[in-house]
């Protein structure tokens, strides 16, 4: 499971996080292998502020699934704060946790923090050097970069524990991941190198999608690394239900959550000069890219059959990842909400490994 999570921004925040929390608990007890949670500061319709903090309010009430962070935007916080944070919520987990990191793409995030038009991936190669260099050392560390500096070389005790930070839990830290975005993205090849793994973003055409598992072996081989594509991760919106009419109303249609989602990220993401993203044929105009037309492009809805088929057909287009994403969007309707994720778990990845494996 990836949630980003998007709700109606007239929704209050208590009602949405009971919800995302409910999601995860679901997700555990239907046997979802990992769940994936996003964050933004400065977003209504996206508000949960922090990933982390969310992720230990379930940590102790989930048994199995693995938690992570989906991401965090390495540019709005100091590399200390970070490093300490994941090595805390790594043993709250006892190492039941998967680092998702990231620059950020929202632009209000950036502005709040005084990163708007900076290099913010510059910013974000520096955070995370620091923390992997925060682990990786004894204090009292001494770095110091263009945008960072961490010591406690003035005030540290030693023998009392003061001035060092936690390491966590997982040696030497938990397994990092990069989402990926961006067409025949360079990003996955660099973070491929580093011995990161990719997730390939929901909301893009198949084949852009497609596009990055090419990255991925590139930079694999770049340090002799065999690629496995079990290492790649793959999100896709679906919607499973009992008939196809609800299928295609509540996947489909302005009703239903997805619908909304992509009216949403639409806007975002067109005016924030990311149109390409949707388009096969750059010379198309962004006037022709709506929710209307997105939705039914990007949303796989249908019966269980039908699912299976849409998801087999679907992999067979991008390539062999290894874990399939299924994103939890708003429960405009709770029962439809959770009958889909139960199909999902119960009968059609059953049916899609089955068919996978024969």
């Amino acid at each position: 499971m990836f949630m980003m999570p998007l709700h109606p921004p007239n929704r209050q925040p208590w009602q949405t996080y009971m919800e995302d929390r409910e999601a995860i608990l679901l997700a555990d007890q239907l046997g979802y292998c990992e769940a994936l949670v996003g964050e933004h500061v400065t977003d209504l319709a996206e508000n949960i502020t922090s990933c982390m903090m969310f992720l230990a309010s379930v940590a102790h009430q989930t048994k199995n699934i693995v938690l992570g962070t989906g991401t965090i935007n390495l540019p709005n916080s100091h590399p200390a704060a970070i490093a300490a944070q994941v090595a805390m919520l790594d043993h709250m987990l006892r190492g039941r946790f998967i680092m998702g990191i990231s620059p950020g793409g929202l632009m209000s995030d950036a502005e709040v923090f005084g990163n708007y038009r900076k290099d913010r991936n510059a910013i974000f190669l520096e955070s995370i050097n620091m923390v992997l260099d925060i682990w990786a050392k004894d204090a009292p560390y001494e770095l110091e970069g263009a945008f960072f500096r961490v010591s406690t070389a003035n005030t540290m005790i030693p023998e009392i524990g003061q001035g060092t930070i936690i390491k966590p839990f997982q040696k030497p830290h938990p397994p990092i991941i990069v989402t990926a975005v961006a067409p025949h993205s360079k990003g996955v090849t660099e973070a491929a190198k580093r011995g990161w793994t990719p997730v390939s973003a929901n909301f893009l055409l198949p084949e852009w999608v497609a596009s990055h598992w090419p990255r991925y072996q590139e930079g694999c081989r770049a340090v002799q690394k065999e690629p496995l594509s079990s290492d790649w991760r793959v999100a896709k919106s679906i919607f499973v239900a009992d008939d196809e009419n609800t299928a295609i109303r509540y996947g489909h249609g302005a009703e239903g959550p997805y619908h909304f989602y992509f009216k949403q990220l639409l806007r975002k993401l067109v005016g924030g000069g990311r149109s390409n993203l949707f388009k096969l044929d750059q010379n198309e105009p962004d006037a022709s890219i709506n929710a209307d037309t997105m939705t039914p492009r990007l949303v796989i809805a249908g019966t269980v059959n039908s699912v299976v088929d849409q998801i087999l057909a679907f992999r067979e287009k991008v390539g062999p990842f290894g874990t399939l994403y299924y994103p939890c969007h708003d429960w405009v309707d709770p029962v439809l909400g959770k009958r889909s994720m139960q199909l999902m778990a119960e009968e059609v990845l059953p049916r899609v490994n089955a068919a996978l494996s024969g």
